[in-house]
């Protein structure tokens, strides 16, 4: 059956389509119209998802890894025939270009499929005449999985493929600015699993912690900002939840001196701007040495004017739109306090007048450690360039964050900078790359990034409890 892209935004309850008696507009973000009104989910309609989940877990659990595997497989071959509908859906209602649209979403596709090539692993401790102990690793139950408006369709896979591998029943609820494709996914996946096993609810600011308390729940995987992380944190501690939070990130990126300074420069923009800079990992403070810190940060800034911003579903934007009201404003709030503090513009730093949440690419000139542009996370287009001098200093002031999700270290001499990425205190290190990522490769982060892992086998680990079984044979 194919999908209707255009209309027809339903949550999906115990494998059917549910409508609720109130609604939440959607926004374009390229050009403030509303594309669509979704469900408001009430608390009885979040109970009836639980409850579903709840009566489809055992037979789920039960259904032989195999032919789990072949129906998570079989999601991946529906979402690459549907993909073109997906991507155009994610453009309109995310604000992210047609070609970066169709990278999520085929990459959701890829998710799926490469996760129904794994299992929780079984470990053989003691194997002797006398005796057997091995630990399996059994299904948690209900998950409840609340994800962000950055990657709606991508970060609710990460989500979706290790849970049903692991035997998990699933509650989905995407961010109310990005509700859309969610809900056609759960429609898509309801084609292809059992009733209950995944139900999708949307909703507004209520929704979220209904589910973190929600005493029917049993894990909670949560995408988003660190304090948000801590209220669910706090919540699911009421019946001891399981939680994997992959949080804030403030990632530093140190330039060691040896690089090539025209290539670099560009790897290092699209570290720091891809999504228009909404990445929980892009680069978002960027550490240079003074040796090569005038000419990087004209080459810098060179290119950065040759990339052309715009409504994403424009055949030559290369970069899109801040995704909501909310993110402008605070974007538009940094950018008052970098020019309150004198601190220098080398790009950008005027806000348009008009429709559409654009914020110009913007980058500022080696603004004080303490500044609030150093500081927080921007999530979004607006980059400090930071002058250092020794790399002990460098690493020391990448350090001084409380967050510790990514970061990036680039230069020619890799033992040099290999032995800089092994000091810095983040889940996950890139050496003159970024933003590679797989299935099979876990990351998670580190200080208030976050807590647990996602992908790889670790990640799948993440929706088992452990269950050691010991046997005395004689």
């Amino acid at each position: 059956m194919s999908i209707d892209f255009t209309s027809h935004y339903l949550m999906t309850i115990d494998g059917q389509p549910t409508d609720s008696g109130r609604h939440l507009e959607v926004i374009n973000p390229a050009n403030e119209d509303v594309i669509a009104r979704v469900p408001d989910a009430t608390r009885e309609q979040l109970d009836a998802a639980v409850a579903a989940a709840r009566q489809a877990f055992p037979s789920w659990a039960a259904t032989p890894l195999a032919e789990r595997q072949a129906l998570v497989s079989a999601i991946s071959e529906k979402i690459l025939q549907n993909l073109e509908g997906f991507a155009q859906l994610l453009t309109r209602e995310q604000g992210k270009t047609l070609d970066y649209a169709r990278y999520e979403i085929g990459g959701s596709a890829a998710w799926f499929g490469e996760f129904a090539k794994m299992a929780p692993s079984e470990i053989i401790i003691e194997d002797t005449p006398e005796h057997l102990v091995k630990t399996r690793h059994v299904p948690i139950g209900v998950v409840g999985a609340i994800v962000p408006w950055n990657f709606p369709v991508l970060l609710a896979v990460w989500k979706l493929a290790p849970a049903l591998i692991a035997g998990n029943t699933i509650v989905l609820k995407p961010s109310p600015f990005t509700p859309l494709t969610a809900l056609k996914l759960g429609e898509l996946i309801n084609q292809v699993l059992p009733a209950g096993v995944v139900n999708v609810v949307s909703g507004g600011d209520d929704l979220g912690p209904w589910i973190s308390a929600h005493p029917d729940i049993d894990k909670v995987s949560f995408t988003g900002s660190t304090a948000t992380g801590r209220r669910v944190m706090e919540s699911g501690s009421r019946n001891l939840k399981r939680l994997t939070l992959e949080l804030g990130g403030n990632d530093a990126a140190i330039v060691l001196p040896d690089v090539d300074i025209e290539e670099t420069a560009q790897k290092l923009f699209w570290g720091a701007f891809s999504n228009s800079a909404q990445f929980c990992l892009a680069i978002k403070r960027l550490y240079i040495h003074e040796d090569i810190y005038d000419p990087l940060s004209k080459a810098l800034v060179a290119y950065a004017r040759t990339v052309k911003v715009g409504d994403g579903a424009a055949a030559d934007s290369q970069l899109g739109p801040v995704q909501n009201a909310v993110q402008f404003e605070r974007l538009k709030n940094l950018l008052a306090d970098v020019r309150n503090n004198d601190q220098q513009i080398l790009l950008g730093g005027e806000v348009l007048q008009g429709k559409g949440y654009f914020f110009p690419l913007t980058i500022v000139d080696n603004p004080p450690e303490d500044s609030r542009i150093v500081v927080e996370e921007p999530f979004g287009p607006i980059l400090p360039l930071l002058k250092y001098r020794t790399v002990d200093e460098a690493i020391e002031r990448a350090n001084a964050s409380e967050y510790g999700l990514g970061g990036s270290v680039w230069g020619k001499d890799l033992a040099q900078a290999e032995a800089v990425a092994q000091r810095l205190q983040t889940g996950k290190v890139w050496i003159n790359e970024i933003h590679v990522l797989t299935p099979y490769t876990p990351f998670g982060g580190h200080k208030q990034s976050g807590v647990g892992v996602e992908n790889g086998s670790d990640g799948l680990h993440e929706y088992t409890n452990a269950q050691t079984i010991s046997i005395r044979r004689k």
